[in-house]
This record gives structure tokens, sequence and C-alpha cells, in this order.
């Protein structure tokens, strides 16, 4: 009975061991054709009018949903498969695709991509201050609207909205190049010795303590 026993074990731990060979082989054998069809593909995305490098490329490969983003000079690399489809996108661009080629013999391959303007118009976006429609209606009932242009001159006349206009309108190039052209004479004129300094000018303090006495540094009232 014990020689039966062990007959049948030494035969269950045999066919155990011919199959455990038996995957190993198949998964060797798996492994070995999913490297062979593994390759390093690379490349330079240019745009196809001027040739220069697009950056920051969406490259994807389509049945996997995987890949990778172009550098600034538009270079990528990543690992694909044979066969594989990649498609390229980028703002601006249109999409492309390329099929990788499954007759390959070598593990690498490259790829110069050519990407196309594309014009994209987008639709009118009006920005409204009043959140609903029920709001803008009262702000537009409330609104008091002058009933003549005499009041709308005026109003634009106005020497506090003139001056604000005025602080706030900032200069041209004519009053840029007037004000380079007065720091540069000032430095030339005043080469290799100190600008005058008024803290030591008995005429502008003079001036100062002049004015002083005569109430010039007075705030005026605001008229009620």
């Amino acid at each position: 009975m014990e020689s039966l026993i062990r007959k049948v074990r030494n035969g269950v731990l045999a066919t155990f061991g011919l199959l455990l060979c038996a995957n190993v082989a198949i998964a060797q054998n798996d492994s070995e054709q999913e490297e062979r069809k593994l390759i390093q593909f690379s490349g330079v995305i240019i745009t196809a009018d001027s040739l220069k490098p697009v950056p920051f490329c969406n490259i994807i490969i389509r049945s996997k949903n995987r890949g990778t983003i172009s550098d600034y000079f538009g270079y990528f690399s990543f690992v694909a498969e044979k066969g594989d489809t990649v498609q390229f996108s980028s703002i601006g661009f249109k999409k492309s695709r390329f099929v990788i080629p499954d007759s390959l013999d070598s593990k690498a391959y490259s790829l110069i991509q050519t990407m196309s303007a594309d014009t994209v118009m987008l639709a009118e976006a009006v920005v409204y201050p009043w959140p609903t429609k029920e709001q803008f209606r009262q702000a537009f009932l409330d609104l008091r609207l002058p009933d003549d242009d005499m009041v709308f001159a005026q109003r634009n006349l106005e020497q506090a909205a003139m001056k604000e206009r005025i602080e706030a309108m900032g200069m041209d190039g004519s009053m840029n190049f007037r004000y380079a052209m007065q720091q540069r004479t000032s430095q030339l004129y005043y080469a290799g010795q100190l600008p005058p300094n008024n803290l030591l000018n008995p005429i502008a303090w003079y001036k100062f303590i002049k004015a002083w006495q005569e109430g010039a540094f007075k705030r005026k009232k605001k008229k009620d």
C-alpha cells in the first residue's frame, strides 16, 4: 500500500514538474516574442512650412493610450511596438499619425515628423457684469441718463476727471526720447564732478522758508 502511494506521489510530482517546465518555456517564449516586438522609437517634430521644431507636442499610441511629450527642441524618444499607430497633436497644428513598420529588423527607429499649421476659429464670448438677466433688467431700469449733450460735455471736462486721465496717460515715443536725451545731457554736463545738491544751496533754502511763511504748503480745505 505504501509503495502504491509512493508511486502515485512520484507520478504527481513528475507531472507537476513537467507542467511547470512547460509553463516556464511558454512564458519565456512569449517574453522573447514580446521583446522582439519592442523598439526604441525616437525622432524630432518640425513645422511643415518653416522646418522649426514643435515644442511640447503630445505623442500617444492610440491603441494603448500611452506615450510622451516632445521637449523644447521637438525631440522625443520612448519604447513602442512594431505596428503601433502613433498620433502627434499640438495646439495650432493639425493632428498627424504614423504607423511604425512591423517588418523592422533593428530595435531602434528614427522619424522626422512634420506638422501643418491649423487655424482655429473660436466662438465669440461676451462677458456681462450681471450674473442674471433679472439683475441686468433692474440695473437698466435704475439707470438715469442725462437729457442733453451739455451735461455729457461738462462731465467729460471736469478738472478732477481730466487730471486723473492725464496722470494715468503714459508717455509716447517723443516724450520718452526727450526724457532720455535730458538725462543723457545732464550726465554729460556733470561728467567728472558731483551733481548739485539743493540741500546745500542757500538760495533753495531761502525760497523754501519764504514759501513756508507765506502758507504755500497749507492744505486747502475741501468745500462741502
